[in-house]
């Protein structure tokens, strides 16, 4: 397996190169969140730190989810609940605090991949709500067939309440997932998107709303 080590630490990417060879991995490592965003394709696991020196790792992680589905391990030294829960909801499929023990990291890219080679993860990630089809992977939309050109932020607040649809998403959730820390970003922003989204899809019964809480896509 093609592992992607995003580390600049150069102990500790020397540490993890080295095991990940002798278990059988092909590791390429990257220092910079941009060298990730360039080479993921080429990868079918990632190990992210966070501390990396041109963005921070979480910004890379979002980034990264708005256009792939890879196995994302987050591997760093921030322990905090905060770090942990943004980490998780903006994507990562598992989360380790360092120092880690090498053999526990094995498990857990074993169990990520395996997850990931099943068929529910493999399937076309496509949703639909009526005559509302949403490709999360090819980022189109479609009602009644016909496409449906959406910005770069409409489309991320469809597709975070698309990938989980029938279930209600809170507003920070929301926030937080499409412009990065629900702590920083402004409310009315959300509401006008949802307003725009709304008048685009010319479908209200697709997005319902969930007084004092969040929204809901479908179901």
């Amino acid at each position: 397996m093609h592992v992607l080590l995003a580390e600049d630490d150069d102990g500790v990417a020397g540490a993890l190169t080295e095991v990940l060879y002798e278990h059988g991995h092909l590791p390429t490592r990257v220092r910079r969140g941009e060298e990730v965003l360039a080479r993921h394709r080429q990868a079918d696991l990632l190990l992210l730190d966070l501390g990396l020196p041109d963005l921070d790792g979480l910004e890379v992680l979002r980034k990264l989810r708005a256009v792939s589905g890879l196995p994302v391990v987050v591997l760093t030294a921030r322990g905090d609940e905060r770090s942990v829960v943004r980490g998780l909801r903006l994507g990562a499929d598992d989360y380790l605090v360092k120092p880690v023990r090498l053999a526990e990291l094995l498990a857990r890219i074993e169990a990520v991949t395996r997850r990931a080679a099943t068929p529910a993860a493999t399937a076309a990630r496509t949703v639909r709500a009526g005559d509302v089809e949403v490709d999360l992977d090819a980022r189109r939309v479609t009602v009644g067939g016909a496409e449906v050109r959406l910005t770069t932020k409409e489309f991320a607040v469809l597709a975070a309440l698309a990938a989980r649809a029938g279930t209600a998403v809170s507003r920070q959730q929301l926030m937080d997932e499409v412009w990065g820390d629900a702590y920083l970003a402004v409310s009315r922003s959300l509401d006008v998107h949802l307003t725009q989204l709304r008048a685009k899809l010319g479908r209200p019964e697709a997005l319902t709303t969930i007084r004092g809480f969040g929204y809901r896509f479908g179901g």
